[in-house]
């Protein structure tokens, strides 16, 4: 593996790059923080070697990390494969969208996917999918659903007990990483996903565009300055269904799964800590976009293959919707 661990200072104070030259199809900018463990297990589901159908050359990882006392370990730097690189941001601000623009703006891709949540594993076919999402339209926004490890969101969950130690026994139960498409069977549709595939998503933890939609977009936008970010993922994801003649493509067998860590809604923090925060990032949304959020209405091309484990989800979907079949009525003939 040829790594150059020397500073580069036109792109960031402590960088660890590869030194491929071609430019790869998709670019992945993941943006980590204070969450060393999930964060190793998140860039394994990105290797090669778990992400099925495609190859190292296809694609590039830029690890984004702002200082905290939980970074990643140096043994984990230095066993990054050559096709992810590493940046130790010196940046004391609390948002992610400084990062993630960072990342955008090194990434070389034709594609770029962010993930603005380091704690989410992906399933095996993502990466894939996303290219040939991709290949349906040369204006293709691609977005992934979202899911919670454990039986309910973890918010509700870890007042019952929820903890790091207990989804690593979930996680053990299904030997993961053996078979990435097995956390299905240990997750629950997260909040934003909640209505199920055929209702509006609030956001996308695992969103692809165009480098040419990103720069229409203008990236992540830098007013969303509270910790985490506020709403700017669902600002993003709303601003980017409402582009004009675009193609919004949803994976439909695969997913991200979010790990329990010490997020700012996710997290162990008591629901009267959780609640204020969220009433602070709406009301700063409100202010910066003059109205409520509301959840994009756009229609979505439904793509992918459809795993076993993943069917019981398109039952809850078909249902969220008001689908289910009704009863034929017997005749009185």
């Amino acid at each position: 593996m040829n790594k150059d661990h020397s500073p580069n200072p036109a792109l960031s104070p402590n960088v660890t790059m590869n030194h491929r030259s071609a430019a790869p199809k998709l670019s992945i900018v993941l943006v980590v923080h204070a969450m060393a463990e999930q964060a190793i297990n998140t860039i394994r589901s990105l290797d090669s070697a778990y992400q099925a159908g495609i190859h190292e050359d296809d694609y590039e990882v830029l690890i984004m990390e702002n200082p905290s006392e939980h970074l990643l370990p140096e043994d984990a730097v230095e066993a990054l494969p050559d096709q992810m690189r590493y940046v130790l941001r010196e940046d004391a601000r609390p948002t992610p969208v400084y990062a993630i623009n960072e990342g955008i703006e090194m990434s070389r891709g034709h594609n770029i996917c962010v993930m603005i949540d380091g704690a989410r594993l992906v399933t095996p076919g993502v990466l894939r999918n996303l290219l040939l999402g991709h290949g349906l339209s040369e204006r293709a926004i691609v977005t992934v659903p979202g899911y919670h490890l454990g039986e309910e969101l973890q918010q509700t969950a870890v007042a019952k007990g929820y903890s790091t130690a207990v989804e690593r026994a979930l996680m053990e139960s299904i030997a993961w990483p053996e078979d990435g498409y097995r956390l299905f069977d240990i997750a629950c549709f997260s909040g934003a996903s909640a209505g199920g595939f055929f209702r509006p998503h609030w956001e996308s933890n695992c969103i692809s565009m165009p480098r040419a939609l990103w720069t229409r977009l203008g990236g992540f936008d830098e007013h969303f300055d509270l910790p985490g970010g506020g709403l700017v993922n669902l600002d993003t994801y709303r601003r980017a269904c409402e582009l004009e003649d675009t193609l919004l493509v949803l994976l439909l067998g695969e997913g991200t799964f979010h790990q329990f860590h010490g997020g700012v809604t996710t997290g162990g923090v008591v629901a009267s800590q959780r609640d204020d925060y969220l009433a602070r990032s709406h009301e700063q949304y409100e202010a910066l976009r003059g109205q409520r959020f509301k959840s994009p209405q756009r229609e979505k091309v439904y793509f992918g293959a459809l795993p076993h484990a993943v069917r019981r989800y398109l039952s809850q979907s078909v249902a969220k919707a008001g689908w289910a079949r009704q009863p034929r009525a017997e005749s009185g003939a």
